[in-house]
């Protein structure tokens, strides 16, 4: 269907009902028949593909090592000072409570009920202010099941000790009870996100509501983009959960939160793209319902194509091999997708109902319409003017000082590019929850007053192939190892030994990550001297440095292919749609400089400003994806102006009236979408704080420069050869050089 008789068939007087009432229909029926996306939401923290080499040493040990015990919770009692000898007497019965009744799914606890007093005590940490001691429960309990159990072995120990145990700061006087290892650091995660998705849902519409009255003045129109929104999420929700509960794919609480800023941030855009437009056309047409006609035949091209490119562009994170990258990709790709349905369909039909009523009470008028009304009044009525100062007075300078202008952006954005090199990242993940989360107040326990290296140990697998192999000297020379244990031999194969290697560093350090391809080598080297073939193949290493290697590694390959692949669809969408290549060469140059000012500027808001001593590695890759997809909508957007300006009038003009006619509207658009991204600092995730700040630090840089300075400065410095080799290249009869 051709846009022309898309717009007849839903803003027409009959019609737009018939749209809308279709559109509630289609939300009704399939949020009753399948299920909303949050309840499919995957608690898997596996986020390696089942290649790499940390995740073949877990599958590995897993079948030559079986372990029945189950998977541990940690328990860590703490004093400052030194725990006494009432600590101790309160961790034996607590045992004994949990021996003589246990939990449900509960797998093994330890002995520590009938262990004497001063065993016990050698198991607590040097100092004796900290013990950790573990609970063992079944694979299969669910994330609900093993809250509700913790939420009972909190009662259990705040009524033995007779204290708020878990609830009180660490710095306080008295016994401290932490719950930490693989379960809780689970249901901490799963808590956070629950309370996270209301809170970002409520401060999302707060914002944006709040900017869209301050922006356009009238609450109605405040409330129509938000109504198209909420439809199309309506729409998206089910959807994407009937797909997630087919196995189709797969969601996390993650990818919906970044969903839900994403759906507000650029449908809130696209909703402003059309509604600007139907308000100039309302300025001109005194008929409602041919204004909007004109409205979506000028913007809808450009809302379709922004659409289309910023759903490939992240649609490209399905080539990641890392989940939490993976798991992105339908779901914005079907969120972006809808969100441009809605707005070409849903919008136009609201509307059409509304007319100029949605403007109240800065009504668009033609100028026979004012005349009438001042005539009705008998005095002057003044006429709005929505083209800001900003907007003028950039259309005039990019024109008139088009060098000047680039000189400036480049430098000052080339001064913030330059800080990129200087961040340091991390894929720990405990840093990216927040300090007092009891999990990660548990493992700073742990790590504070027990030997380092225990913490987490490498987990050391090697296939002898029959061969006899003596790795544990070798290995304790190298500087950052503390000790290597007794080999187990496997239970289904002999030739498979596990060492359990205690590192002298943090394991969770970069000095213990980039150590870990040596540690291979290092054992790869002895297999190779013993005579064993194909050494390489015959080593695996397992344990959480391990796991951070291996994210670090597959995480930079994603980028490696991801990056080139976007700028490549990016690339070919320009040349299609603009017919220009030195358009679309500036063009993603100008975005790819925008989005290194905007990682170093955000590296140094997150390290001086918010005091991060490193930026989580996932961050690089997620905001390139969203500000070159973001971003290319503002260039089409403005773009597409400029290029339907020049079909009527001198290129200078048409670049001065292209950059007044959408500074406003990108202005207000990007305003609305830092906005929402911003919002991710509420969260307590480090990550999600992190990203939202560097991506509304990058939406701002294209908003407020690269937009509506750089880009049209360039285009006016490349005079008519920006069209190239397009028909516009030609110049009109009568027309004088201006380049």
């Amino acid at each position: 269907m051709s846009l022309k008789k898309l717009v007849e068939s839903v803003v027409g007087p009959k019609s737009r009902w018939l749209t809308l009432v279709i559109w509630v229909l289609i939300v009704g029926l399939l949020s009753f028949m399948w299920p909303q996306v949050n309840s499919e939401e995957t608690n898997s923290s596996q986020l390696l593909p089942d290649s790499a080499m940390s995740v073949e040493a877990e599958r590995i040990a897993e079948e030559q090592f079986p372990n029945e015990t189950g998977v541990p919770l940690l328990v860590v009692w703490y004093r400052d000072g030194g725990l006494n000898e009432g600590d101790f007497k309160h961790v034996q019965a607590f045992y004994q409570d949990l021996k003589e009744k246990p939990l449900d799914y509960q797998s093994m606890v330890p002995d520590f009920g009938s262990m004497p007093l001063e065993v016990l005590l050698q198991v607590a940490s040097e100092d004796g202010e900290a013990l950790s001691t573990p609970i063992f429960y079944n694979t299969e309990a669910s994330v609900d099941e093993l809250q509700e159990s913790l939420d009972l072995l909190n009662e259990k120990i705040n009524t033995l000790v007779g204290d708020e145990a878990f609830s009180k700061e660490l710095s306080d006087d008295g016994l401290h009870v932490r719950f930490t290892g693989p379960i809780a650091i689970q249901t901490d995660a799963t808590a956070l996100f629950s309370q996270a998705d209301v809170t970002l849902l409520i401060a999302t519409v707060v914002l944006v509501l709040f900017l869209l009255i301050i922006l356009y003045r009238s609450i109605i129109l405040a409330l129509v983009p938000l109504i198209g929104v909420g439809f199309a999420y309506g729409l998206i929700s089910p959807l994407l959960g009937y797909l997630a509960s087919n196995g189709w794919i797969v969601v996390d609480a993650q990818a919906i939160s970044i969903m839900t800023v994403l759906l507000f941030g650029a449908g809130t855009d696209y909703c402003l793209f059309l509604v600007s437009r139907y308000r100039d056309e309302l300025q001109l047409e005194p008929n409602k319902y041919k204004a909007l006609h004109l409205a979506i035949a000028n913007s809808g091209g450009a809302i379709m194509m922004s659409a289309l490119t910023t759903a490939l562009g992240l649609l490209t994170l399905s080539l990641a091999q890392y989940a939490s990258y993976n798991r992105f990709a339908v779901p914005f790709s079907v969120a972006i997708i809808i969100m441009g349905i809605a707005v070409l369909t849903l919008l136009p039909a609201i509307l059409a109902i509304l007319g100029r009523v949605a403007f109240f009470p800065f009504i668009p008028r033609t100028e026979s319409m004012y005349q009438e009304l001042e005539a009705k009044r008998g005095k002057p009525v003044r006429r709005p003017n929505y083209r800001s100062a900003f907007s003028r007075t950039a259309g005039r300078i990019v024109t008139s000082k088009p060098w000047f202008i680039i000189i400036i952006t480049v430098i000052f954005l080339g001064v913030l590019a330059a800080f990129v090199p200087k961040i340091d990242y991390t894929y720990g993940v405990f840093e990216s929850f927040p300090e007092d989360m009891p999990s990660r107040e548990g493992n700073t326990i742990i790590a504070e007053h027990y030997p380092v290296g225990e913490i987490a140990p490498v987990q050391l697998l090697i296939d002898t192939d029959g061969h006899d192999v003596s790795i544990e000297e070798l290995l304790s020379t190298l500087p950052y190892v503390e000790k290597v244990s007794e080999p187990l031999v496997g239970e289904r194969n002999a030739n498979i030994k596990e060492y359990s290697v205690v590192l002298s560093i943090n394991p969770y350090s970069n000095e213990a990550i980039v150590a870990i391809p040596e540690l291979k080598s290092q054992a790869e080297a002895v297999l190779k001297d013993a005579g064993v073939v194909q050494a390489e193949a015959r080593v695996w290493l397992g344990g959480e440095t391990a796991t951070l290697y291996d994210t670090e590694q597959i995480t930079s390959r994603d980028q490696n292919i991801i990056i080139p692949v976007v700028l490549g669809i990016m690339a070919i969408l320009l040349v299609v749609y603009l017919r220009s290549i030195p358009a679309m060469l500036y063009l993603l140059l100008t975005v790819g400089l925008s989005f290194l000012s905007a990682l170093g500027l955000g590296w140094l808001v997150i390290h001086y400003g918010y005091g991060a001593e490193a930026m989580q590695g996932l961050i690089p890759l997620y905001a390139f994806v969203f500000l070159v997809a973001l971003g290319g909508d503002y260039n089409i957007f403005m773009i597409s102006s400029i290029w339907k300006n020049r079909k009527k009038m001198p290129l200078k003009k048409a670049i001065s009236e292209g950059v007044e006619e959408t500074s406003s509207v990108i202005t207000s658009a990007g305003l609305i979408l830092a906005g929402t991204f911003a919002v991710l600092a509420v969260l307590p995730l480090q990550v999600l704080v992190q990203f939202g700040t560097v991506t509304a630090i990058g939406v701002l840089l294209d908003t407020f420069i690269v937009r509506p300075l750089l880009v049209p400065a360039i285009t006016t410095a490349l005079g008519r050869f920006s069209f190239w080799p397009g028909e516009l290249w030609k110049k009109k009869d009568g027309e004088k050089e201006e380049a």
